[in-house]
């Protein structure tokens, strides 16, 4: 039922969460009215771990102790928000951003809140009055954060975090021996999407899509007429251009080919050998093409010295033959009363 995939939705959330607090400082001042500056360290790990360790180190006469101030948050809880929920069947399509040569594709995203919390430790309670104020003018009661949730399609999102509570501990009991901690914890709901596999669609394969509002149109009601056109890509050479051969046998996993001559080819052309399309990615010198094997969704073959190589050009797609398209030359119309469109808007592709 399930596949392999991991977009990292989770560790970008997190770590994006904790580069909101990793430059805040502190000030002192002496008598004189010269100013130190303190970067308050930030760390990932629950506030037991660092509380334990603060107890345990009593000995105020180490020449290393756990110094204070200091910040710590941790991930603490997943919940599903339906109050987010689109309709799950849409697609998000975009082309890749590497290639340009294939379109990807990922169904709309789930919506998720993550729950976060950030302790702040301190010993004198002037240094946690300085770090709390730095952070909460940010948040009313929500501070977006954008994040590049999926990085192959580079689907950025703003993430909403909500402050949910403050609270405040103060352990100022115990003797001589014990060290003080001033204890300030901020609870936060990041609400993040996550998204799932994301899919390769062959360039190839892509079909435009044209929508025409006609002049004789009703324009004082919501009727609209919709006309689909769409242009499919030639998988097959009509027009017999014979643009070169190959010069040696090739396997199937072979992306470096040798033709007799690649003068005629430029980088992103689409040529097909025997009934295998390929993609030209590189042309490393004059009897060599570097290509992408099975484009457009054709199979993978091995293929014979002396074989045709044509390319596949708007010829070729204007060639196609009735019944080669998948029924895709025909137009089709229909109506519908649902659809709210600017009627200014004359095409749509």
């Amino acid at each position: 039922m399930f596949e392999y995939f991991y977009n990292e939705i989770f560790r970008k959330t997190i770590i994006s969460f904790g580069t909101l607090f990793n430059d805040l400082s502190i000030k002192h001042a002496d008598s004189d009215g010269n100013k130190t500056v303190t970067k308050v360290p930030l760390a990932y790990g629950p506030i037991g771990k660092f509380l334990a360790r603060l107890e345990q180190s009593p000995n105020l006469n180490k020449s290393v102790a756990m110094t204070l101030p200091r910040m710590s948050f941790e991930f603490t809880g997943l919940t599903y928000d339906p109050t987010r929920k689109v309709t799950t069947t849409q697609q998000i399509t975009v082309k890749d951003p590497d290639t340009e040569t294939t379109t990807k594709k990922v169904f709309m995203p789930v919506p998720y809140n993550m729950q976060f919390e950030l302790n702040i430790m301190c010993k004198l309670n002037d240094d946690a009055l300085q770090i709390v104020e730095q952070i909460l003018p940010f948040f009313q009661p929500s501070f977006n954060l954008t994040v590049d949730l999926v990085s192959v399609i580079g689907e950025k999102r703003d993430i909403s975090v909500v402050l949910d509570n403050i609270s405040f501990q103060d352990d100022y009991e115990g003797d001589f021996a014990t060290r003080r901690a001033l204890i300030y914890t901020l609870n936060f709901t990041a609400k993040t999407y996550l998204f799932g596999p994301v899919a390769d669609t062959p360039e190839g394969l892509i079909k435009k899509v044209q929508l025409d509002y006609h002049t004789n149109m009703d324009r004082e009601n919501k009727r609209r007429e919709l006309r689909y056109v769409a242009t499919p890509k030639a998988v097959k050479d009509y027009d017999n251009d014979n643009t070169a051969t190959l010069a040696f046998n090739i396997g199937k996993n072979e992306v470096r080919i040798t033709v007799n001559d690649s003068t005629n080819f430029s980088v992103g052309d689409r040529i097909v050998i025997d009934s295998e399309v390929m993609k030209v990615e590189s042309k490393p010198d004059a009897t060599t093409l570097a290509v992408k094997r099975g484009f457009s969704s054709t199979a993978k073959a091995e293929h014979l010295e002396n074989s045709k190589i044509n390319k596949l050009t708007t010829a070729d797609d204007n060639l196609i033959e009735v019944g080669d398209d998948f029924g895709f030359s025909e137009t089709s119309s229909i109506f519908t009363d649902s659809l709210q469109f600017n009627p200014a808007t004359r095409t749509d592709s």
